[in-house]
């Protein structure tokens, strides 16, 4: 979550601006940061897969004709 202004240290999710951070404590905004965190895992681990599919890929294209 490079991009958000939140971060996860120590088991705890933390708001950070300019002026500072606050730590994050409510239980409904805290579980839907941890369902977003795993949303993108798993978006990461598709664009990889999808990448390491394409690199393995490389040989000669073979034109199938009917």
């Amino acid at each position: 979550m490079a991009d958000a202004p939140v971060v996860r240290r120590a088991g705890h999710w933390w708001l950070v601006s300019p002026s500072g951070t606050m730590l994050v404590t409510g239980p409904a905004f805290t579980g839907e940061l941890d369902h977003f965190a795993t949303d993108i895992v798993a978006a990461n681990r598709g664009v990889a897969d999808l990448h390491s599919a394409s690199d393995t890929s490389h040989g000669p294209v073979r034109v199938v004709r009917r």
